[in-house]
């Protein structure tokens, strides 16, 4: 995403007298709340085409201020809608530095930020850590490239992490725009901090009184505010100077981005036919041998696999996932390389490239396709866990580059980078909608049914999203496999803003149907120890 940032209008040196007028005009502009004339270029920053930011809004102050403090009062607990209420003052100063800057989204602007709040949701719905983690860093990678915007492969990988570049930047910029506003308009700052003191104190005491005398008060005030002890203090602090600190900096990104477009990357020098043709067509011929092995074994079933490797289903699987996994990464590096040293000076030297490499993106997706065969013959024999989902959902993006670097080779790559990046955005949404924790559940509880097998041990350890697919369980199995389930949820006690849809249905699961008093963890031991070996 690029956006249109304001005209930098011809910088006096510094020290000058008209630089000197040039600065005053434009403290008493802002000072009367009119637009803020173009910021001259800094120094030595034309590489990236970096300025200085316009003057800080009075808004975008208050919008960080806000932000630092719901998460203090609201991340404490853990992740859920909690984030989307402190992404909504945040958004907002993004948005206020932009318009001062004279700033527009463009299209692309707006499906790096919807889909980084929509990543907000996943701790909404979902009560598993590591996924909503997941989703959590790709919304701050997708909220940056928002920001920085641009369509060359260095806009792509630099602009998720180029918010880092202002964080102190972002915060010596608030300072400076606080303390013209403070040199300037003494008369109207000092009464409002006065009347915000004044007016916290008021409703702390009367609000303390008030439920001292209403229970119900008390109830009501106890689950909209959040319970802090002391012993919270550092953690709150630190929670506090992150949201406000991360929000300045994004505000201040905003308002004068790093153009990573403008970074060259020198062009390799394009080889001779035979020195770039020869290697790839013998990997070419060795992939497509390894593939009429592939389609002849191990789709052949059961019987080719014994037949010709003397293994079993599930050995022959254990023994290749990972080595496919590698050949998928290792055959886009080698794309990536060959385009690189590619020849390129005429028309039958583009069509041998896309021949030779379209061929062995081709060979390239049988190795995908096999390598997830083989990892759904592994689940067969030994469950799913978190790891093997995981490593399938990469082979599966990764299979989605391939789809994209050949659909480049035909309309052209210059859509490419942002695909490629949207595509990421897009799998990891799915990956937390999908419920990961669930799906495990469920595949395991099938097996279970099937085969009689149960790794009890390992479904202890699941999340509260597991829950719905346990309860499919008989008694006393069930019990023993929610029993650590439902001790974690009681000790969390989650407050309403940290708590997921994926815990407040597990709860009400739980509720409906209580666990049985007599699954005691010497019963489960050797319920499990019966469920592994048969």
């Amino acid at each position: 995403m690029s956006e249109t940032p304001s005209t930098p209008s011809t910088s006096e040196p510094k020290g000058s007298a008209s630089g000197e007028r040039a600065a005053e005009e434009q403290r008493r502009s802002v000072a009367a709340g009119g637009p803020p004339s173009a910021p001259p270029a800094s120094p030595g920053a034309r590489g990236l085409g970096l300025e200085e930011p316009a003057p800080i809004r009075t808004a975008t102050l208050w919008a960080a201020l806000a932000t630092g403090l719901l998460s203090m009062w609201l991340l404490g607990e853990g992740m859920a809608v909690n984030l989307l209420v402190v992404a909504v003052p945040a958004t907002l100063a993004v948005y206020f530095a932009g318009r001062r800057a004279g700033r527009r989204p463009r299209p692309w602007a707006l499906v790096w930020g919807v889909g980084g709040l929509a990543l907000l949701l996943v701790p909404t719905v979902r009560a598993a850590e590591w996924p909503s983690f997941l989703a959590v860093v790709t919304s701050l990678a997708a909220g940056s490239l928002a920001l920085h915007g641009g369509r060359t492969w260095p806009a792509v990988l630099l602009g998720p992490i180029g918010v880092f570049t202002s964080v102190v930047t972002g915060p010596a910029w608030a300072w400076q725009g606080l303390r013209e506003r403070v040199g300037g308009d003494r008369g109207r700052l000092g009464p409002l901090l006065r009347a915000l003191v004044v007016a916290a104190v008021l409703l702390f005491v009367f609000g303390a009184l008030f439920a001292g005398a209403d229970a119900a008060f008390a109830d009501l005030l106890g689950a909209l505010v959040p319970d802090v002890s002391v012993s919270d203090g550092p953690w709150r602090v630190l929670l506090l100077m992150v949201g406000l600190f991360g929000t300045l900096a994004a505000a201040r990104t905003a308002a004068a981005p790093a153009h990573w477009d403008r970074v060259q990357v020198p062009a390799g020098r394009a080889r001779g036919r035979v020195e770039w043709a020869l290697p790839l067509i013998g990997l070419v011929a060795l992939f497509a041998v390894f593939n009429a092995v592939q389609l002849a074994v191990l789709f052949g079933g059961h019987d080719a696999v014994l037949e010709e490797t003397g293994q079993t289903y599930a050995e022959y699987a254990r023994q290749g996932f990972w080595q496919l996994l590698m050949v998928t990464l290792l055959t886009l590096l080698v794309i990536v390389v060959a385009l690189r040293w590619a020849p390129r000076t005429r028309s039958s030297d583009r069509t041998l490239v896309r021949g030779v490499l379209g061929t062995l993106c081709a060979l390239a997706l049988v190795v995908v396709a096999s390598a997830v065969r083989r990892m759904d013959m592994y689940v067969e024999a030994y469950g799913l866990t978190r790891l093997r989902i995981s490593v399938l959902a990469m082979e599966l993006w990764l299979g989605l580059v391939i789809v994209l670097i050949m659909a480049a080779g035909v309309w052209g790559a210059r859509w490419l980078p942002r695909a490629v990046a949207a595509g990421a955005v897009a799998g990891v949404l799915v990956f937390g909608f999908v419920s990961p924790d669930a799906l495990i559940a469920e595949r395991n509880v099938q097996r279970y049914e099937d085969t009689g097998r149960f790794d009890l041990e390992y479904a202890q350890g699941l999340s509260a999203d597991a829950v719905p697919a346990l309860d499919r369980l008989e008694e006393p199995l069930r019990s023993c496999a929610l029993r650590d389930i439902k001790f974690d949820m009681d000790e969390a006690n989650l407050p309403w803003y940290a708590t997921s849809w994926g815990d407040a249905e597990a709860r009400r699961i739980l509720d409906a149907r209580p666990l049985s008093e007599g699954a005691s963890a010497l019963e489960c031991g050797e319920r499990e120890a019966d469920l592994l070996f048969p």
